[in-house]
């Protein structure tokens, strides 16, 4: 039964009627098939009426909620009847005291919004579980309009979405744009000419699949899979907060980087990071892990008052891992309930007491101005390959040290063993680590004051409206993190979905949730929600693997499309959010130098190790202090390292990564933003790695001996090749060839900016500046190339 009518339901009969004459009208022109909440109706409702009519109790306005259905339709909503329902004349008054929203809160319906939320109440006011608060659930794969088409059951969803929004897949990308963008997808880099020949070459029907197998056996995987894990975990060599010194954390990139390539499961892979020490008998690496707890902001500032910063810190962890596992902008209510999400200030302040056992208040009082600073407890480690040479040695060593008498050859050996060992001994780096400590008390914060001490003290839980952890003990790191993989006694399902949702992005360009980071009510619902769910269950089924998933999506029909549209598919899904054809979009930050490297010859592949430092230019650090410090760049091998390994200076990001959208990484980041801005190419010109990148291209296309026009002509087509995987077209060429004829017109003018150009680079030595010169500036146009620096 219907609550009496309250007086702030009162509305404009008038004003009424007028409406449903023009929604008659409208009404014509909008489908009338069966709404689903999820999809069309909550995204409107969560924009313009929760902030008021949601979850936060303590702001809730007229004790209406809008986003519980028994409160709904006891107060507001009478199923089937829109005329009576106070939820429709609300948003039809003329009355700016009655109007919903309010005028001044900035919100307004649209005509078509109206019309859904008429409709919607029409069909009898359905609502349906948040979907991302569900567990995935099995669908069968639709019927197929092209059965021919189907190369794996998701290209069967994509399909029957493409069926109903009358859209067609585009073709097939032709093989050498298919090898390239699954080389850059799976490695971050270019195929090399040799692999696209050995694939082009191939006559066998599974060449590409067998290709794909070597591209995720490949060291580069882990590289490239490690550089989007960091932006998710907010890993720096730098501690961010008023000095930025640096940090003891480069082992724990190389755990990531080797657990991708050795396809650690998933579930494995957050236990050992949330609750490594914890484990039983933790291994040295599930301690390099447990670094993740301390990947966060830190200071010891003089005069910093240590509550303040626990709180600071407990925050910024709870907004990691709810952003990371979860999906969710748990963080929202540090001060106040959630305003569109389920979420309450305690569910907050129980999340971040599992986290109160983390010994991190030593450096406080012990951290120092030196680089790196101090941030105990931290521990000494080798590399996984460094301590397995290690075990080699050892056993070596012992076998010589048995024997009663060596001869000189021996002893020899015995000698340079040893000396290995020391070596490697001495090539350790410290971390730093999670050391479970007894766990400080966690207060709910009101307001999120660190002053205020009124609050209740929390006990570890996850959120209220969630699976429970069973435990007669205190919860602890280990239980949420088993929690957060568990998919029958917790919410593994929810997080299997929010990891296949960022792992399709990595393979298309765009989840199929657009919101990476956050599946709450102000995130974007899936498109294909059937999809995402199988892709869900098949990611946990499969034991939680990476690769198998990535695998799949890679050698699917819907991944093997062009990424080419004509203007009719461009207006009619400008946004590629049905999947009607693969993505084309600028690389990522590293990855715009990795290629440039990798194309020209100068690539270092060695996996591992500590960070390094390309060039940048002089005085960007000229404001930093405690201690002011001048950057030295880093010189021979490690300063042709890939990008996963570039020292990461939060307050002072690296001005080439900066330039083309890396994040600072203070706070998780699912989706770097893609711009497209005059800075980007000046950068691609200019930056000093670009320019020796082109010098080293130049080189390695040069024939030797004195150049003629067909040597021209091939050095041009074989730069080309190895810059875009393609060769020039006639246009293409004749550009390049007008544009060397004028650079070797300038240098041959003025040869002394030829010899300066080489100037404290490796190619100081060059015999000839100015064809060497000439040819740079060639180089440097073809790696500014949007073909070159773009994944298609």
């Amino acid at each position: 039964m219907r609550c009496e009518r309250r007086p702030w339901m009162v509305y404009n009969v008038a004003m009424r009627n007028i409406y449903f004459l023009t929604m008659w009208f409208l009404a014509a022109s909008l489908s009338a098939a069966e709404l689903s909440f999820n999809r069309d109706i909550r995204p409107i409702l969560s924009d313009t009426c929760f902030f008021c009519h949601g979850p936060d109790a303590a702001h809730r306005e007229a004790d209406l909620r809008l986003d519980v259905e028994a409160d709904a339709k006891d107060y507001a909503i009478v199923p089937g009847d829109p005329e009576a329902s106070d939820f429709i004349a609300r948003i039809l008054s003329d009355d700016p005291e009655m109007l919903m929203p309010p005028p001044d809160s900035g919100k307004k319906l649209s005509a078509e919004q109206i019309e859904l939320l008429h409709q919607w109440v029409a069909q009898g006011a359905p609502y349906e579980p948040y979907w991302a608060y569900a567990n995935p659930q099995p669908s069968p794969p639709p019927p197929a309009s092209d059965p021919g088409w189907l190369l794996d059951p998701l290209d069967q969803f994509v399909l029957a979405k493409l069926d109903e929004q009358q859209l067609q897949p585009s073709p097939p990308a032709d093989l050498p744009t298919l090898i390239r963008r699954v080389t850059f997808d799976l490695t971050g880099l270019p195929p090399s000419p040799d692999q696209l020949r050995e694939v082009l070459s191939d006559p066998a029907p599974d060449a590409y699949s067998r290709y794909v197998d070597r591209l995720l056996a490949s060291p580069a995987y882990g590289e490239r899979m490690a550089a989007y894990w960091l932006d998710l975990v907010r890993f720096a060599d730098t501690v961010g907060y008023h000095g930025d010194q640096d940090h003891n954390i480069s082992p724990y990139r190389d755990y990531v980087l080797d657990a991708f390539n050795q396809n650690l499961p998933f579930d494995q892979f957050t236990r050992e990071q949330l609750a490594g020490d914890l484990l039983p008998e933790a291994t040295t690496d599930q301690l390099i892990a447990s670094g993740y707890n301390r990947l966060l902001q830190t200071t010891h500032e003089g005069g910093l008052q240590p509550k303040e910063y626990l709180a600071i810190y407990a925050a910024d962890r709870v907004r990691n891992v709810s952003a990371v596992w979860m999906g969710a902008t748990v963080g929202c209510a540090q001060c106040h309930d959630h305003k569109y999400d389920p979420y309450s200030a305690a569910d907050f302040y129980a999340l971040s007491a599992f986290f109160a056992d983390v010994d991190e208040a030593a450096h406080f009082t012990k951290g120092t101005n030196a680089l790196p600073t101090n941030r105990p407890p931290e521990m000494e480690v080798l590399t996984r390959w460094q301590r397995r040479r290690l075990q080699d040695l050892q056993t070596r060593i012992d076998e010589l040290q048995q024997r009663a008498e060596l001869d000189a050859v021996l002893q020899s050996e015995l000698d340079s063993l040893q000396a290995e060992s020391k070596r490697i001994h001495d090539s350790s780096r410290r971390t730093m680590i999670t050391k479970a400590i007894e766990p400080r008390e966690v207060r709910l914060l009101p307001r999120g004051n660190w002053l205020d001490e009124s609050g209740p003290v929390m006990q570890p839980a996850v959120p209220q409206f969630l699976p429970q952890i069973e435990s007669d003990r205190r919860a602890n790191r280990l239980d949420l993190a088993e929690w957060l993989v568990d998919v029958d006694q917790g919410v593994g399902g929810l997080t299997s979905r929010v990891m296949v949702n960022r792992l399709w992005y990595l393979c298309f360009g765009r989840g199929i949730s657009s919101s990476l980071a956050d599946f709450g009510g102000q995130g974007e619902p899936p498109t294909h929600g059937e999809l995402l769910d199988a892709l869900a269950i098949d990611f946990a089924d499969s034991g939680w693997d990476i690769k198998h998933l990535l695998r799949r999506m890679v050698l699917s029909q819907t991944y093997r499309q062009s990424s080419l549209a004509d203007e009719a598919a461009l207006q009619r899904d400008p946004y590629n959010r049905w999947f009607a054809r693969q993505s084309r979009y600028r690389l990522p930050a590293e990855m715009v130098r990795d290629n440039a490297l990798a194309v020209s010859g100068l690539l270092v592949n060695r996996v591992g190790g500590p960070s390094v430092k390309p060039y940048q230019p002089d005085g960007y650090y000229r404001h930093l202090n405690f201690p002011t410090r001048q950057y030295r760049p880093d010189r021979g091998a490690k300063q042709w390292r890939r990008g996963v390994y570039v020292h990461w200076q939060r307050q002072f990001l690296h001005p080439m990564l900066k330039a083309l959208d890396a994040p600072s990484r203070e706070e998780c980041t699912a989706q770097r933003p893609r711009s497209n801005t005059p800075l980007e190419a000046l950068v691609l010109l200019n930056d000093p790695s670009m320019v020796e990148a082109a010098m080293a291209l130049a080189q390695r296309v040069l024939p030797a001996g004195e150049p003629a026009a067909e040597s021209d002509q091939a050095a041009i087509d074989a730069a080309f090749v190895l810059a875009t995987s393609r060769p020039a077209d006639a246009v293409e060429r004749q550009a390049l060839t007008e544009l060397l004829q004028a650079e070797r017109a300038h240098y041959e003018a003025n040869p002394d900016q030829a010899t300066a150009m080489f100037a404290s680079t490796l190619f100081e030595q060059t015999d000839q500046p100015l064809r060497l010169a000439a040819w740079t500036s060639v180089m440097r146009a073809i790696l500014n190339m949007h073909e070159t620096v773009t994944r298609n």
